[in-house]
């Protein structure tokens, strides 16, 4: 079901999907960058569910309790209370022991708006999980989101951050104007 919604999705909007190593993204943390946009979750997710992967994200806890709770838990949203400090970095370390796939999207700038540099818990995660990272994208110019590869995390933290940030120096938002694409 949630396939052929994505194709539909996908095919009125004209939009194309692109997949580098899907097989190691399958149990990864994953970048969802630029994110400028609300229809970031939607095409994102349609990705995911185009190819059939399992997708998880963070949200505010807030979304995922309610009446309208269900709907975000069937998207794939994990509630998070932000005000707990490490509880989301635990809380993916564990989803990780526990399942054979998994992808977690982050975004990491946080918010749709413009920040001068990105929050950096995916890495964190990832670190914790012993995942790799890979690289989610949307590129609106385009009209491609998908995969575009990954990395295995290294001790040196400048060095991954540098590696990362060159791969998404290419991707341009819904709102160019609010992605910042130096990332630390």
């Amino acid at each position: 079901m949630k396939k052929i919604i994505a194709l539909i999705v996908f095919w009125i909007m004209g939009w194309k999907t692109e997949m580098t190593d899907i097989e190691t993204a399958k149990k990864s943390v994953m970048i969802a960058a630029p994110h400028t946009s609300n229809w970031d979750l939607v095409y994102m997710v349609g990705v995911f569910w185009k190819h059939k992967l399992k997708v998880k994200f963070f949200i505010k806890d807030s979304y995922t309790n309610g009446i309208h709770g269900g709907y975000f838990r069937w998207l794939g949203g994990i509630g998070i209370n932000r005000k707990k400090p490490g509880n989301m970095i635990e809380t993916a370390a564990k989803l990780f022991e526990k399942e054979n796939e998994i992808i977690i999207i982050i975004p990491p700038e946080g918010t749709r708006k413009r920040v001068e540099k990105w929050k950096t818990g995916f890495y964190h995660i990832a670190k914790k999980a012993n995942v790799p990272v890979s690289y989610g994208f949307l590129d609106y110019k385009e009209k491609i989101g998908g995969v575009g590869g990954y990395i295995n995390l290294t001790d040196s933290f400048e060095s991954d951050m540098k590696i990362i940030q060159t791969f998404y120096k290419t991707k341009i938002g819904k709102f160019p104007e609010n992605y910042n694409s130096t990332i630390y």
